[in-house]
């Protein structure tokens, strides 16, 4: 693994990543995030809560392992309330300050969880919202906002952080993370949530998960990532190959 990732630039990060939960982001994404920070790019996250109703590990616990997780990662973090772990409900006020985070950071691009019904409540709840944040951040009239200058995100990507929160009605993006130093580095920040290990053996999940995704796509492992909007590019060698073409 690389001691650090390089410095990123000095103009706003390329990736604004929101988690219900201190492990969503690493589980769901974590291999994206490695990628992008070891190339340069720099990463936010948003922490909605602190784990307090898990059955495993204290939300000191949980507060202290998301900070190390996201550190290997190469990421900054940061956490907000919207009322705890498994009580997130969809309000105007989240909604709000959510864009206002994304007025703050100025991302290109937006990472949330899938708003797949049949996972996690909270992460469907964080999803939705920033859904909605991102459209009302670019909104100059928004009375709540006008403090803080409109920003147009470029994309926002949900990803899975679970194999049930995968959209069967979604067509994925692969995201290739099958270099060993993406890999180090996310497994890494996977194993930081060591309290995590007592529910289930996650690391080994996610792992097989990115395989499986890679064999889809001829790549040692792969992330699948599901565009909001369709992606829009200026020329057709920009494109990457397709997931069938190997």
């Amino acid at each position: 693994m690389k001691p650090t990732p390089k410095s990123p630039p000095a103009d706003s990060p390329l990736l604004l990543a929101f988690g219900a939960h201190p492990d969503d982001i690493e589980f769901g994404c974590g291999g994206v995030i490695a990628r992008e920070t070891q190339a340069g790019h720099a990463a936010h996250f948003i922490v909605c809560s602190r784990g307090e109703a898990g059955t495993h590990g204290t939300p000191a616990q949980r507060t202290a392992e998301a900070k190390k997780a996201a550190a290997l990662l190469g990421a900054t973090l940061e956490f907000v309330e919207l009322g705890g772990d498994a009580h997130m409900e969809h309000r105007l006020a989240h909604v709000l300050a959510f864009a206002a985070i994304i007025r703050r950071v100025r991302p290109r691009i937006v990472l949330a969880p899938t708003i797949v019904e049949n996972q996690h409540p909270d992460h469907v709840v964080v999803g939705r919202m920033v859904r909605d944040a991102a459209r009302l951040a670019r909104y100059g009239g928004v009375a709540e906002l006008i403090k803080l200058k409109p920003h147009a995100i470029e994309q926002l990507m949900f990803y899975a952080v679970t194999v049930e929160a995968e959209p069967a009605d979604r067509s994925a993006m692969l995201m290739d993370v099958s270099d060993p130093d993406v890999i180090a580095a996310w497994t890494a920040s996977m194993d930081a949530h060591a309290s995590q290990a007592k529910t289930r053996r996650y690391v080994g999940l996610h792992l097989a998960r990115a395989k499986m995704h890679g064999v889809r796509g001829g790549a040692g492992h792969a992330i699948q990532l599901f565009p909001n909007d369709p992606l829009v590019c200026s020329s057709l060698a920009s494109l990457g190959r397709g997931a069938r073409q190997f």
